[in-house]
């Protein structure tokens, strides 16, 4: 029967062709090519020229970059640390408070094994080249490993991320596909005979290394006949991964295939991530391409004022005396050569100097004010003196009018990183904490008692109601005495705390919980100002609290400040409101009231 689907190799090679060769309609007048942009803002930020290094004239062409510059303040501008990653409950209660509090040790905990804040610097660095990147999550040897994929090892659809395959090109050397259980090893030797030397997208060698073999990853809702070989499941789709190598066959326009692996697969592991998402386009729009336009002009400057003070450095003459033809006077007479003149034959100076190198500059300095105007990058957010007799006031609100665009984008990562949590982090947490007997995490001492007194205050009320349920009775003082031994061991332990796993502790947690990232919410002065009336008033006034409209009132201010939950002023019960006055038993025999063991 003849083959009516495309292989999993030809489905690649097709799409890499369509990626390298193919442009989308944006509207009538707007054409992208997703390859090219990726192209160009690499050659930009590594100081190179689209067109060449070399002019017609085989002239070495200069750079004058102002795309770098821009990227590093877009970079800055929208960092995330792994100190803004924290977990927050929805409700003011201390059960609720707690889960958060332990799901954020545990958060924090990976993300210190994982080097989280080393990806979230490569992902805000990409972010700020392109405008879009590409995060990676795997689980390998029961880890969950987060990265980011190099756009330059992508082939992606450009105008829809999620529905379309994604491939990912890897180049390994013979001995990691050997090491590789997951490979076909047969299939493996077979390849590993037919090295080359590492490629480009666009087919360019990257070395003279023929040490590495060029692999194609890709994953993506594929029909299932893939994987079975069976007609009948060509209209069926599954999330599947393939490994996939070729090389061009003997036979004119035919390749020798080789299939490394093959499987299904839980969920993508990629995502897509924007600072601001583009209709129509997978990519979205960096601060390299914002300044592309500018960048070219700018270079065009450059370029002209090189000419001219190429010329004006030159000393050039002028005579009628045919003695001179073809001769170079200052190489004749750096030689020792005697020059010889007729006679009344002047020789005179050309006047070659540059006329306006002024008016180049002007033209120069307008793109690349634009360039500034585009990418939300003036002056005052680059660090730069201002000019003479600018009011401080109007600085700063050019500042912070800047810094606007950034905190949408800030924003969008923050959403972006809840998604990752969401989608991979949170699930793999949970699973892993089934498999532990506790969680162990290192406190400040804020925090330390807080845990510590409610936990002593939970463990001394049981006690209590235990006693009082077999009907003795409960001395203060004993319960006292408790309570601070139970406190000097705690103290002991430092700032680490234990954490005993049951199996209700996280159940569905991941939707109960708010994820407090980029505070884009929060007015910091607002806030201070805030905090420091509540904490006034209640240094004047401490018993305010105990009126129950004041507190309700207290609450709600903390609620709304977004930094600060209730639940971390809550009042620990003394003994005294714990014990409650009850008539003393009497004793069998003139015996002494029984007290807690």
């Amino acid at each position: 029967m003849e083959q009516t689907q495309e292989t999993v190799a030809e489905v690649i090679r097709r799409q890499e062709n369509d990626y390298i060769n193919g442009k989308i309609t944006l509207g009538k007048y707007v054409d992208h090519s997703m390859y090219e942009t990726i192209e160009t803002i690499l050659a930009y930020l590594n100081s190179k020229h689209t067109a060449g290094l070399y002019d017609s004239q085989n002239r070495e062409k200069p750079f004058f970059n102002i795309c770098t510059a821009i990227r590093n303040i877009w970079y800055r501008a929208t960092d995330l640390d792994r100190k803004n990653l924290r977990i927050k409950a929805t409700k003011a209660t201390y059960q609720e408070w707690l889960k958060a509090f332990w799901a954020t040790a545990e958060l924090k905990e990976w993300m210190r094994r994982e080097r989280f804040g080393t990806f979230l610097n490569d992902w805000g660095r990409t972010l700020a080249d392109y405008g879009t990147a590409v995060p990676k999550f795997v689980e390998q040897k029961g880890k969950l490993v987060p990265s980011v994929v190099p756009w330059n090892r992508l082939i992606v659809d450009a105008v829809e991320f999620d529905p379309n395959p994604k491939i990912e090109v890897l180049y390994l050397t013979a001995s990691q596909l050997r090491q590789n259980e997951l490979y076909d090893q047969d299939m493996v030797e077979k390849l590993i005979e037919t090295r080359a030397a590492r490629e480009t997208a666009g087919k360019q060698k990257k070395d003279n290394k023929a040490d590495y073999i060029k692999l194609y990853e890709i994953h993506g809702e594929l029909p299932l006949s893939y994987l079975t070989g069976k007609e009948k499941d060509e209209t069926e789709y599954r999330q599947q991964m393939h490994v996939i190598s070729f090389v061009v066959a003997k036979e004119k326009g035919k390749f020798d295939d080789f299939s490394l692996y093959k499987g299904k697969e839980k969920e993508d592991p990629y995502m897509i991530t924007h600072l601001i998402k583009e209709d129509g386009r997978t990519l979205g729009i960096g601060a390299v391409e914002h300044a592309f336009e500018a960048q070219w002009m700018t270079n065009d400057s450059a370029r002209a004022i090189k000419n001219h003070l190429d010329i004006a450095s030159k000393l050039i003459f002028q005579t009628s005396d045919g003695t001179f033809i073809g001769r170079n006077v200052l190489t004749t007479i750096e030689q020792g050569d005697i020059m010889i003149h007729k006679q009344n034959q002047p020789l005179t100076q050309i006047n070659n100097g540059s006329h306006d190198i002024t008016s180049l500059l002007s033209f120069s300095q307008q793109w690349q004010n634009l360039a500034k105007e585009i990418t939300s990058t003036p002056e005052a957010i680059r660090g730069d003196t201002m000019p003479s007799g600018t009011a401080w006031r109007q600085v700063e609100a050019l500042r912070m009018e800047s810094h606007s665009l950034f905190e949408i984008m800030r924003e969008n990562k923050g959403l972006h990183v809840e998604d990752m949590l969401r989608t991979y982090v949170i699930p793999y947490l949970k699973k892993e904490i089934k498999k532990k007997h506790s969680i162990v995490a290192e406190l400040d001492k804020e925090s330390a008692d807080m845990i510590d007194e409610q936990y002593i205050n939970m463990m001394v009320k049981e006690q209590i109601d235990n006693i009082e349920a077999r009907g003795q009775f409960v001395d203060p003082v004993q319960v006292q005495q408790e309570m601070e031994s139970a406190r000097e061991k705690l103290r002991r332990l430092g700032g680490l705390r234990e954490q005993k796993i049951t199996e209700d502790l996280f159940k569905d947690y991941e939707w109960e919980i708010e994820f407090d990232i980029t505070d884009e919410a929060i007015d910091k002065e607002a806030v201070l100002t805030t905090l420091n009336t509540v904490f006034t008033s209640i240094a004047s006034n401490p018993m305010i609290l105990q009126d129950p409209n004041a507190r309700m009132l207290f609450n709600r201010i903390l609620e709304e400040t977004g930094v600060v939950s209730p639940v971390e002023f809550q009042a620990a019960p003394t003994v005294s409101q714990m014990v409650q006055p009850q008539p003393a038993l009497s004793q069998p025999n003139g015996g002494s009231p029984s007290v807690p063991a």
